[in-house]
């Protein structure tokens, strides 16, 4: 199995080669990423000397609640703007003239403001494990499309939970596959977390929540971390892995499927190749004498 880059290859690669740069160059690039986030790169004003990366996530409004605003304080200090772009959630601002000497670092720290957006929850919930605190509320981060994760804090773990609609009636026989082998994976590595996934109806840990979704292509999936995962050496790690839970598996589901494109492909070719090797040959006319023929 393959395991996503936390950062934004796009944002890191185009930062890198800006910071860079013999002299300042003109940037515009719109970018995507997946859960529907939209960047932006620009020279504000045109002023070649400054790069702009604005951010806009749906799940951003829900993040606020959880501190978001201190977290990206925290990581990005002067970068980050008090009053994001016109139609973003969040903009940092780097001057080309003052950057610290390690740009390459820079420019990945900025490909990381998704990442470093969503972590804000989580360290919230982990650190009220860390006390021991139970939460009082659940937290609900809308970060899809009609999809969201559920988090809360025991005082001996934090339980996160995915909410995930497949579109696709095939999609849910192989993400049963893909989830028992995350289920039966716990058995050869005792350390790692424990997973559950429901199909159809939500689990009894989210009773009460609103707006819950049911049907045969809702799945629900949750992650039981215990404070080996959520501890401040484990921590980023941690939330490194699980905050692109979702984009992880619909991906292993995209490229399942292709792969048993693919197979039925091949084998389809070599059914015709054995259905042409089998005609049958012309018939031919043998003459036994004159006027007589078989």
């Amino acid at each position: 199995m393959i395991l996503l880059e936390e950062n934004n290859r796009v944002i890191y690669e185009t930062l890198k080669a800006k910071f860079n740069a013999a002299k300042p160059e003109s940037v515009n690039i719109a970018a995507v990423d997946f859960d529907g986030v939209q960047y932006q790169i620009s020279n504000p004003d045109g002023d070649k000397g400054v790069i702009n990366l604005s951010a806009k996530m749906r799940m951003y409004e829900d993040l606020v609640a959880h501190g978001v605003q201190d977290l990206l304080k925290r990581e990005y200090g002067e970068s980050l703007l008090d009053s994001p772009e016109e139609g973003f959630d969040v903009t940092l601002r780097f001057e080309l003239a003052s950057l610290p000497s390690d740009k390459e670092a820079m420019a990945k720290k900025a490909s990381l403001l998704k990442r470093n957006c969503f972590a804000s929850v989580f360290e919230k919930y982990f650190k009220m494990q860390e006390a021991e605190t139970a939460s009082d509320k659940t937290a609900i981060v809308h970060y899809h499309e009609d999809e969201a994760v559920y988090i809360s804090a025991q005082t001996d773990r934090v339980t996160v939970i995915f909410s995930t609609l497949f579109k696709d009636p095939d999609d849910i026989v192989i993400g049963k596959v893909f989830l028992q082998e995350f289920k039966d994976a716990r058995k050869a590595h005792q350390q790692a977390p424990q997973v559950l996934f429901s199909y159809g109806e939500p689990p009894a840990e989210l009773s009460g929540q609103p707006n819950l979704l049911r049907g045969d292509n809702i799945g629900y999936v949750t992650f039981v971390l215990f404070p080996r995962h959520t501890n401040p050496a484990n921590r980023e790690n941690t939330i490194n892995l699980i905050h692109q839970f979702r984009t992880y598996l619909h991906y292993h589901i995209k490229c399942s499927k292709a792969y048993l494109h693919s197979r039925m492909r091949s084998k389809t070719s070599e059914f015709l190749k054995v259905l042409n090797r089998a005609k049958p040959e012309a018939m031919t006319e043998k003459k036994f004498g004159v006027g007589k023929r078989v």
